[in-house]
């Protein structure tokens, strides 16, 4: 599935990040599914979305055993990178800062994500 458009290669391949606010996604409220726009695995649940204010579609959890951690160095912090675990495309970022129960905040590139909407 790699007939990416050019921001969806400079994100997911490149690890490049979207502008904040400009996801498609971003304001998406849709019961469904989010997958990896490369290889099509399922990575987040909509029921696990919630809005920061980050300007990135977050989330609150991961589906298990869908994404993998990876400590990101670059731009003089210390963060920690989430890449599908399928494919290793980067989906954005997880922080110990979120609202919720689990109390963190998956940062996803709303063009690193495909939208199946579903019925519940």
């Amino acid at each position: 599935k790699e007939n990416l458009s050019d921001e969806a290669y400079k994100v997911c391949r490149l690890g490049h990040t979207e502008p904040p606010f400009s996801g498609a996604l971003l304001h998406n409220h849709k019961n469904g599914s989010y997958h990896c726009v490369c290889c099509d695995a399922l990575l987040f649940d909509s029921s696990t979305k919630f809005d920061s204010g980050c300007g990135w579609p977050s989330f609150e959890q991961a589906v298990e055993g869908a994404v993998k951690y990876v400590d990101d160095n670059s731009h003089g912090m210390l963060r920690t990178e989430v890449t599908c675990v399928n494919c290793d495309s980067h989906l954005g970022h997880v922080f110990n800062d979120g609202p919720t129960e689990t109390g963190l905040r998956y940062c996803v590139n709303s063009v690193s994500m495909a939208f199946e909407e579903s019925e519940r």
